[in-house]
């Protein structure tokens, strides 16, 4: 459904598309939402599917793509995490986001990265496998630290055989997919044939090893039910916002839940928020065998959908019992939880705002806060950050860094003015948003520095400030300082506007400082190459080509270095004396 300005306000999808769009328009709907939708369509346009599945997949593809204001927007910031096996003769066992590749092995997904590495862990304490990058693995000359500690078979230099090691994998992969009782057998097994050979400090470790293992399992949530693979979803409606939780059952054990805010959710029912957040959530991912979630219209039809959609039978339970139920009721308080907690956070934001704008004496809300901040060590790889905050939290996709360059070193008054031109001269031709307020991180002469580029680009309407550092840069004794008048403003500590500066202040800074740490780490040692007698363009070129880049060279060894064709022990000595 399109709108008079040709912009898609709605997307759906029907068995019977006739009826479903007719229902529109022949009757008086009770709901405002949909009647305010109805009365904005200017033109529909239809397109037929081949089967049910294929119309899920294009629905939830133009959702995410078009966002209509009509339909119910579940975001998600990241991709869910795995736990990643690589395809290698000794793999590896990492935390991996992204597209999968079929030549890896993949578990999960994971709510969270920290239930994923919780997962890691556990399994580099039972099966010692190794997680460093292959750059790493195949550089190293003697043993890490993890092996000293119990947490690798060090593979790297040769004190595991790849027979033991693939066998831990086995092990490892019987772990992730709940065949826990299959491995504790595996093991008593082998402890008994150790003992039964006098092999008894072998029958010693692996006895070590079974009660780590029972030790690790007592501690996991580990489901009874049958179903191996389940999701429950549950929702909760709060005074002005709705919140979903996703609880992920996989191998028959609780990885944790993850909890959404949809967008455009308001007056909306249950069954549609629901619906929904199905085909948009598993578009991208695997379904379970079996979902766990109430209020659904149509669910034999959805569940048909799903099971079309993925290739395998899905059944959706509406009517939990029993186990299912009593993990339909945390899922539900889980919820519940996440609606306060939003609403809460929201307060005491709303209240910053408006403490902020009394303040600032401010004509409206800041509701965009866009702060700049400069960062370099004696004038080398200056770096100046811009981050943003609305409605009083980050907007992260709007952050941006800058590399600043033909300045004279250690000029923070020229980086200042470089940035802000960057960044608002796009705002004169009508391209970028416009902040309710720009925070200059510095005194007096940073911001009259910033002052001068919005004069000369004809945007002296924002509003402008600075934040001058207390004595001993104590939080708290900030000074607010103003262009033009040499006017300041000293705020009380418990005053909620200062907060908020401080909060924006804080992350301009973190933001600046790890984006100039890592220009000047990268700078250093491309210097640090290049600067050897006798390393030219295509021997550094070799180096990085067979190291896997410049950190890959430093983890190489003398005789590594030397076995590069047109290196040769010599200069390999002076490359690795150069570079540590």
């Amino acid at each position: 459904m399109l709108d008079g300005q040709e912009d898609v306000i709605y997307v759906g999808k029907a068995r019977d598309l006739k009826r479903r769009v007719s229902s529109y328009f022949q009757k008086q709907h009770d709901n405002p939402r949909t009647r305010l939708m109805v009365s904005q369509v200017a033109r529909i346009e239809v397109t037929l599917t081949a089967s049910e599945a294929e119309a899920l997949l294009l629905e939830s593809n133009l959702i995410k793509e078009l966002q209509p204001r009509f339909n119910v927007l579940f975001k998600d910031d990241k991709s869910y995490p795995y736990i990643l096996l690589t395809a290698h003769p000794f793999p590896q066992i990492r935390l991996y986001r992204g597209v999968l590749d079929a030549r890896h092995r993949y578990f999960g997904p994971y709510p969270n990265a920290w239930a994923a590495r919780e997962v890691i862990g556990h399994l580099q304490k039972l099966f010692q496998l190794r997680t460093c990058a292959d750059t790493v693995f195949k550089n190293r000359s003697r043993a890490c630290l993890l092996h000293q500690i119990g947490r690798c078979k060090a593979p790297c230099v040769n004190l595991v055989s790849a027979s033991e090691y693939a066998q831990d994998v086995q092990q490892a992969m019987a772990f992730l997919q709940g065949r826990e009782s299959e491995i504790l057998d595996t093991l008593r097994a082998s402890m008994q044939q150790a003992a039964q050979e006098q092999a008894f400090e072998r029958a010693a470790q692996i006895r070590d090893r079974i009660a780590l293992m029972q030790q690790v399992l007592s501690h996991q949530s580990v489901s009874s039910t049958r179903e191996s693979d389940v999701d429950i979803i549950a929702t909760h409606v709060g005074a002005q916002r709705v919140a979903l939780n996703l609880v992920m059952i996989r191998a028959g054990r609780h990885l944790g839940d993850k909890s959404f805010f949809p967008q455009n959710a308001q007056a909306v029912d249950e069954s549609t928020v629901i619906e929904a957040f199905m085909t948009q959530h598993y578009s991208d991912y695997e379904v379970p065998g079996v979902i766990v979630a109430t209020a659904l219209q149509d669910p034999e039809g959805l569940a048909q959908l799903l099971s079309q959609r993925h290739g395998r039978p899905v059944h959706i339970i509406t009517h939990p019992q029993g186990e299912k139920r009593a993990w339909y009721q945390g899922a539900w308080q889980n919820a519940r939880f996440a609606v306060e907690q939003r609403q809460a956070q929201q307060a005491v934001q709303g209240l910053r705002l408006d403490s902020l704008q009394q303040s600032l004496e401010l004509a409206t809300l800041p509701a965009r806060i866009e702060c700049f901040d400069i960062s370099h060590l004696q004038g080398e790889a200056t770096v100046a950050s811009c981050v943003v905050f609305e409605e009083g939290k980050p907007f992260k996709t709007d952050y941006r860094r800058y590399n600043i360059e033909g300045i004279t070193p250690g000029d923070d008054y020229a980086a200042m003015r470089q940035v802000l031109l960057r960044r608002y001269q796009p705002l004169v031709h009508g391209e970028g948003k416009r902040p309710d307020l720009i925070l200059i991180d510095g005194g007096r002469g940073q911001l009259n520095a910033a002052w001068m580029v919005l004069q000369d680009l004809g945007l002296n309407d924002l509003t402008l400030v600075g934040v001058a550092k207390g004595e001993g840069r104590k939080p708290g004794l900030e000074t607010l300082v103003f262009p033009q008048n040499q006017r300041s403003l000293s705020l009380p500590g418990d005053d909620p506007g200062l907060h908020l500066i401080q909060a924006v202040r804080d992350e301009a800074h973190r933001f600046a400082i790890t984006g100039h740490r890592a220009r000047r780490g990268k700078s250093r040692l491309q210097s640090t190459l290049q600067e050897i007698e006798g390393i030219g363009a295509k021997r550094r070129q070799k180096l990085l080509l067979q190291f896997g880049g410049l950190k890959g060279v430093q983890n190489a060894s003398v005789e590594d270095i030397a076995a590069i064709p047109g290196i040769g022990l010599v200069l390999a000595q002076k490359i690795w004396h150069q570079l540590h």
